[in-house]
């Protein structure tokens, strides 16, 4: 299987054009829209390979920012609706997802330097992290909220059951149905960070949201320090160091990080694969790391599994109860952004071997069972939506 060939075909195979915009759906099947940190990754590995592309990616995510510098995580280009959010500015949703955007504008700048493309957004890209920063943080902790767990990026999560009291085998539904009453509470005081911080169902300082954050910022400073941007530079280093700081305060318990909820930042104990992501903002000391890769993400009876890295533990009630089967999961499905994510962990603390043998397995689930939206860690059974794009970001897992 060629899957560089293959995976270079998909992203071509799923990209649209709407209104003048060039974007890549995720899975032209079941995700007929534009998503925020999946035109990011698509972003990340066009820039490889055509780099025009990968700008007209981002742009096309910028150009429905909302007034208030938001980037929702959903563009409905076509009419008609996937999920039961509602709808924000001229045909978005109202939320948003891990903002990977400054990330992917510096990679794609990094390969194929362009004089137009970074001027073209910059402040674009400083009004939403400045949003996130502002209005995200109103008892200014250090740290963003999130108002629903598909802000996370990863919709299902158990370790966002606690908030909602839902047991270990809520069925796919019942959990969208949870969410989807999150958006009406949301919409009712006019998505009021302010208010729901401190009255709303669900107010959340995620590891993964913050960790994204801080390295976006680091790539926010890049920009604008190539733009002789004096002020935006500041901002983006000043705040990086304060989220860092942020998280280590509030998020650490002493041997990993973790979620909080509420305003007293009561710790979500779901043991996820959360925990690792800081690797990817180098959030952990060097020993901090050692113990975190030796102890949990290799181990068999836990995390690390026959055809990849389980999204829960296999200690998990969640994932005892079976978070498998047609539909997507983030209850102990592999998927591959965090692996993507993982990888690029363990090659900045210099764990090549490790990092190999999660490329080595996530080219095993490809050549198993095809470009698929996540995989059985047990047997390498595809699962969820077909012709899923995350599958390409094995082309940005370089040895």
């Amino acid at each position: 299987m060629d899957i560089e060939r293959e995976a270079k075909e998909l992203l071509l195979k799923n990209r649209r054009t709407t209104d003048g915009h060039q974007y890549t759906l995720p899975s032209a099947q079941h995700y007929p829209y534009q998503w925020l940190w999946d035109s990011c990754f698509h972003a990340i590995i066009l820039a490889q390979y055509e780099p025009e592309a990968a700008r007209l990616e981002i742009q096309s995510l910028l150009s429905r920012q909302l007034d208030d510098g938001m980037v929702p995580h959903i563009i409905y280009w076509v009419p008609g609706s996937l999920h039961n959010f509602k709808w924000g500015v001229e045909g978005t949703s109202s939320l948003t997802q891990p903002p990977m955007i400054a990330y992917a504008a510096w990679e794609i700048h990094r390969r194929a330097p362009d004089e137009t493309f970074l001027p073209s957004i910059y402040q674009q890209l400083l009004s939403y992290y400045r949003f996130l920063i502002e209005k995200r943080d109103p008892q200014d902790e250090h740290l963003a909220g999130i108002i629903n767990p598909d802000e996370s990026g990863e919709d299902n999560s158990p370790r966002f059951d606690t908030i909602f009291s839902a047991p270990p085998d809520i069925s796919y539904e019942a959990h969208q149905m949870l969410r989807e009453k999150l958006v009406d509470e949301n919409t009712a005081c006019n998505f009021d960070v302010g208010y729901l911080s401190r009255e709303g169902t669900f107010w959340v300082k995620d590891v993964l949201f913050n960790t994204v954050l801080v390295e976006n910022l680091r790539a926010l400073s890049h920009i604008a320090s190539f733009l002789k941007h004096e002020e935006g530079e500041h901002f983006a280093n000043q705040n990086a160091e304060l989220i860092a700081s942020g998280m280590r305060e509030k998020l650490f318990d002493g041997r990993v990080f973790r979620s909080v909820y509420g305003l007293d930042h009561k710790p979500l104990l779901a043991d996820t694969w959360v925990k690792f992501a800081p690797l990817f903002a180098g959030l952990y000391s060097t020993e901090e790391a050692q113990r975190l890769i030796k102890e949990y993400l290799l181990d068999e009876g836990s995390f690390w599994a026959p055809y990849g890295m389980r999204t829960t533990s296999k200690h998990e009630a969640a994932y005892r109860a079976g978070g498998f089967g047609d539909k997507f999961s983030w209850r102990g499905p592999v998927w591959m952004s965090p692996h993507w994510f993982v990888y690029h962990g363990l090659q900045r603390y210099g764990y090549m071997e490790e990092a190999a043998q999660l490329r080595q397995k996530s080219i095993a689930l490809i050549e198993r069972s095809g470009f698929r939206e996540c995989f059985n860690p047990e047997t390498g059974e595809g699962e969820g939506a077909h012709g899923f794009t995350w599958g390409a970001l094995i082309l940005d897992m370089n040895p």
